[in-house]
């Protein structure tokens, strides 16, 4: 009876063991599947964190950055000195007379 009685608990123990791994088997694969996902969420968020910081990240200009930005600005004063210049000379030197409203020239009244 004793041998039939631990065979019955020996039986049992295999029993329960056996539902025990396949539960713990189950939770093992949804653990790995959940791991997984997260993995590649957390993947895209460093990837689009690495994006943002990029851009808000201040670089310092190269030299030839900063020479080819000064030397567009003094184009372009050069550029707007001479278009002052042109009409200074015809401020000083030209007609004193103005464009009307139809582009005809209108004198200027003189008291």
């Amino acid at each position: 009876m004793e041998n039939k009685m631990a065979k019955k608990l020996k039986e049992q123990d295999v029993e329960l063991k056996t539902k025990t791994a396949a539960k713990l088997d189950k939770e093992a694969s949804e653990l790995a599947s959940d791991l997984d996902s997260t993995q590649t969420e957390l993947d895209a968020v460093l990837e689009y964190s690495e994006k943002i910081r990029a851009m808000c990240e201040v670089k310092p200009e190269t030299y030839e950055e900063r020479a080819a930005r000064r030397e567009a600005e003094i184009a372009g004063l050069k550029q707007a000195l001479q278009i002052l210049e042109g009409e200074a000379m015809l401020l000083q030197g030209g007609d004193l007379r103005q464009p009307g409203l139809r582009g005809a020239a209108v004198s200027p009244h003189r008291d």
